[in-house]
């Protein structure tokens, strides 16, 4: 029932961390993929990888925030596979550079976070809905800073708010055309970002906390986010649209949020004393 034989599946940001890992389950599940990105290497990885695995790939370097770039990355699908049945909406986030209390956030940090994350989200799933004239799957990937108070980055948590409330109004207006339209919100995902030095991953103590978090006692994996994509890109997600899926082990405490408490308690506590 959750196979994908036969179907073209597109995700953008496909060359790294949690959009390579939906790839590789999309591929495995028998679709054929084509990865979407900046990194010309990271994409062709990620094909050999799919590859490796017996599955069909393609990249396509893109530029998610050019909507030409978009409309080209379509056209090179269609031309290569015929048709769009998925597109997963993966490629987003907020750099060090533009994490900053919300009192001190700069327009030209809002626009960076906005124009990625929502804008250029939004206009990805309006092309793919207008090449999709059998019907299809979009899939955006949110996160939990949708639902959750997300100190320092709350421009990125209201693009997945925003992106959140898109999922349900387009499911509506498109499900006339048999185009479902959902969201997966992921919790703590390991990747090699947040793994690699500096990263919000990258010493013991930092994991700890996390995992503390969680009533399943681990860390997301990039399958985990994969293997749900797989079910809302199938046959068996048919009469499935308009849901922003929780995947997070069951946490309801987000760290970023304790840490920044205790952080201001200590400052609070050193003004005092001091």
């Amino acid at each position: 029932m959750f196979e994908l034989n036969d179907k073209t599946v597109v995700v953008t940001g496909g060359g790294r961390g949690i959009g390579r890992g939906i790839a590789l389950s999309m591929a495995a599940a028998g679709a054929r993929v084509v990865v979407a990105g900046r990194s010309r290497e990271a994409l062709d990885s990620a094909v050999a990888e799919m590859q490796d695995l017996g599955g069909t790939a393609l990249a396509v370097p893109t530029d998610i925030t050019d909507r030409s770039s978009v409309e080209g990355l379509i056209a090179r699908t269609i031309d290569s596979f015929g048709y769009i049945d998925c597109w997963v909406n993966n490629a987003g986030g907020a750099n060090a550079a533009d994490a900053s209390p919300l009192l001190d956030l700069a327009e030209d940090q809002w626009d960076r976070v906005v124009n990625l994350n929502l804008k250029a989200t939004f206009f990805a799933c309006q092309a793919a809905a207008r090449a999709m004239h059998r019907g299809g799957s979009i899939i955006n990937i949110s996160s939990r800073s949708g639902s959750f108070p997300n100190p320092r980055t709350g421009h990125y948590g209201a693009t997945k708010a925003g992106l959140d409330s898109l999922t349900a109004t387009m499911s509506v207006e498109w499900g006339h055309r048999d185009i479902r339209v959902n969201a997966i919100a992921p919790g703590m995902v390991l990747t090699e970002v947040n793994q690699a030095p500096n990263g919000s991953l990258s010493t013991p103590g930092r994991r700890e906390r996390q995992v503390n978090t969680v009533p399943l006692g681990r860390l997301g994996e990039a399958r985990d986010v994969g293997d749900l994509a797989v079910f809302l890109a199938s046959d068996g997600a048919r009469w499935l649209t308009g849901q922003v899926i929780q995947l997070n082990g069951g946490s309801r405490l987000p760290v970023g949020y304790l840490s920044y408490l205790f952080q201001v308690r200590q400052a609070n506590q050193g003004s005092t004393t001091g």
